[in-house]
């Protein structure tokens, strides 16, 4: 038979792949730089306002791509339930616990312990759906969590009195990887794009409610141009699109290659923290991140196979 790969369906393909591999690093680098927006939109109003608007902003951008796509249909009552508590967990209450733990703490600090989600995922893959656990995951999970106690302690291990913020933060990642667990059996029925709107939306009325109770719409007053610009940014480019381009790129790349570039994504936060929010650098830290680095990796590699 003739070769049904032609040059035509190679360069299709390559660029695919091409638009693929920029969705999804446009997709982290704007991750990275969230922690450091939410640290400048902080300083004017309160982590609940902040992550209302984020998400006030975002969700119409997701709504009008879902409906240009072509993809929306209405949430099946039987899943309403199911929504509504991936609606709290990955959105209300994680973004909560993020954005107040970046009060007082660093985003640098932050960004480091939330990368190691991959390696809480994996020993709950292992503890609670009985899924493989080899020695290389069982390394990468005790280097992150060492990682994350340089990290958190900057350096000085026996000092446990930390910031607040880091507890919080430290609780929004196994928060993120319980929610992430739990979105499987809503993935693989539908489009990820839907189920997201979905979620978004539910978790929007969540904080709806924390927002009315508490700062209102009052303390949107606070914010000046530069409040503005740092919510705008959470808003369209953090939430609106960043969760598209990533979830389209998965479509194209296999999860395990765009799972690399999440390694992008603590550096990104470093840089823009110390440009813009001062933060000091020091060696454990550094330290601390490549370990940490190194345990997610060992964590998502795959043993390599030799042909039989």
């Amino acid at each position: 038979m003739p070769d049904s790969t032609t040059p035509a369906a190679h360069q299709t393909t390559d660029r695919a792949k091409l638009i693929a591999i920029v969705e999804v690093t446009f997709a982290v680098i704007a991750w990275g730089a969230s922690f450091v927006a939410t640290k400048v939109a902080l300083r004017e109003v309160s982590s609940v306002t902040v992550v209302w608007l984020r998400f006030g902003m975002g969700i119409p951008i997701l709504a009008a791509i879902v409906a240009a796509r072509k993809q929306f249909a209405p949430a099946p009552r039987s899943e309403i339930g199911y929504f509504a508590l991936l609606g709290f967990l990955g959105i209300a209450f994680h973004q909560w616990l993020q954005s107040t733990g970046l009060q007082t703490s660093q985003a640098t600090t932050s960004a480091w312990i939330v990368s190691t989600i991959p390696a809480i995922q994996a020993w709950m893959g292992w503890a609670f759906l009985k899924e493989r656990m080899g020695w290389a995951k069982v390394i990468g999970i005790a280097a992150a969590a060492f990682g994350v106690l340089l990290v958190v302690t900057k350096g000085d291990l026996g000092v446990l009195a930390v910031p607040v913020g880091d507890y919080l933060i430290l609780l929004s990642a196994p928060n993120w990887a319980v929610f992430s667990i739990l979105s499987r059996r809503g993935l693989q029925r539908r489009s990820a794009t839907l189920m997201l709107l979905y979620v978004m939306g539910i978790g929007w009325l969540f904080t709806s409610i924390l927002f009315f109770a508490g700062p209102g719409l009052a303390d949107i007053a606070k914010l000046t141009a530069n409040g503005w610009l740092a919510v705008g940014f959470l808003g369209v480019f953090c939430t609106g699109l960043a969760y598209i381009f990533y979830y389209d790129a998965l479509q194209i790349i296999p999860a395990s290659q765009v799972g690399v570039f999440i390694y992008i994504e603590p550096l990104v936060t470093v840089a823009l923290a110390a440009i813009i929010l001062s933060e000091s650098l020091n060696a454990p830290t550094l330290i601390g991140g490549g370990i940490i680095l190194l345990g997610v990796w060992l964590v998502n590699r795959r043993p390599s196979t030799r042909p039989r």
